[in-house]
């Protein structure tokens, strides 16, 4: 694999690493399985794409990303709490309007971005690193995300957010509100995946309406490849996991395309995915079962009573 391969794949890693924190929130905080993410990416990349094109600042337009990430979220959210529809369907609905939406936003399939600033060309003023300007550009926005919502997660507000995840019935009975923190949590996961969807329109130099497909494949496999890697007992390993997943599953992608004696096409990435995936639970599950096994082996220590007489 060439020095260039193998930088856009650390660029890629790290850009889904923020699709997977998104996914962490959802799918592990919240139980939440949110199908939204496939259409808030390509979101995300039509609204900066837009604002981008109409010459509006790099940042800003990014911002007005995030925000559409969120909308995004708090309508899949509001489907299930408000209207009582099943959070997998509330996803699914959310996720085929936005590509109508999408094409409205932006006018059209896609929008080029190759004669206009973005982040990368502001970024590329401030410091430069040659060919890993944009790398270290996407890793500080991965971490600063990273370490955003390990802060949130131990918040007053994070730790209700985790309790409705983790057992509502209980949560409900201490005053907490499920439904508030399903619109809180849905909001957050959403926005961060649109991040990801702004970012990666301004590094390729083109939103299209179909880039988000198998986008919550991808994030599910990083989350699922960290938790193979790193467990997730703490937020902090969890959400390293989360970059750390998303950094392996690219690098694993970029090798496999790179050794032609192979024989793996891009076409065959959806086979790889999976076969990755795959690996990736019955590792997690043979971690699990170990550990199960380790505590039920360690002895347990006698009452104080009787180690006394």
């Amino acid at each position: 694999m060439s020095l260039f391969a193998f930088a856009g794949a650390l660029e890629s890693g790290l850009l889904f690493s923020l699709v997977a924190l998104g996914v962490f929130l959802s799918f592990r905080v919240l139980d939440f399985p949110d199908l939204t993410v496939d259409g808030s990416f390509p979101l995300g990349a039509a609204v900066a794409a837009a604002a981008l094109a109409s010459g509006v600042d790099p940042f800003l337009a990014t911002g007005f990303a995030i925000v559409a990430g969120w909308g995004a979220g708090l309508v899949t959210a509001l489907l299930n709490v408000r209207f009582g529809i099943m959070n997998l369907l509330s996803g699914i609905l959310t996720m085929v309007a936005l590509f109508s939406i999408n094409l409205r936003i932006m006018g059209g399939p896609n929008v080029p971005l190759y004669n206009v600033d973005t982040v990368f060309d502001v970024a590329q003023s401030w410091f430069d690193f040659g060919l890993w300007t944009n790398t270290v550009l996407i890793a500080i926005v991965a971490f600063a995300a990273k370490f955003l919502v390990d802060w949130f997660l131990k918040t007053e507000l994070g730790l209700a957010l985790r309790a409705s995840g983790e057992n509502p019935a209980m949560a409900e009975a201490q005053g907490i509100a499920v439904g508030r923190m399903a619109l809180v949590g849905m909001a957050i996961s959403n926005g961060l995946v649109a991040l990801a969807g702004a970012l990666f329109a301004q590094l390729q130099g083109v939103a299209d309406v179909s880039m988000g497909i198998g986008t919550i494949v991808t994030g599910l496999a990083a989350l699922i490849i960290g938790e193979a890697i790193l467990g997730r007992r703490m937020v902090f390993v969890a959400t390293l996991g989360c970059i750390v997943g998303a950094l392996v599953y690219r690098l694993f992608i970029a090798l496999s395309l790179s050794a032609g004696f192979i024989g793996i096409q891009p076409q065959d990435l959806n086979l790889v995915t999976a076969i990755v995936v795959a690996i990736a639970v019955v590792l997690s599950k043979g971690r699990a079962q170990r550990n199960r096994r380790r505590a039920g082996m360690t002895p347990r220590r006698a009452p104080a009573a009787k180690r006394a007489g």
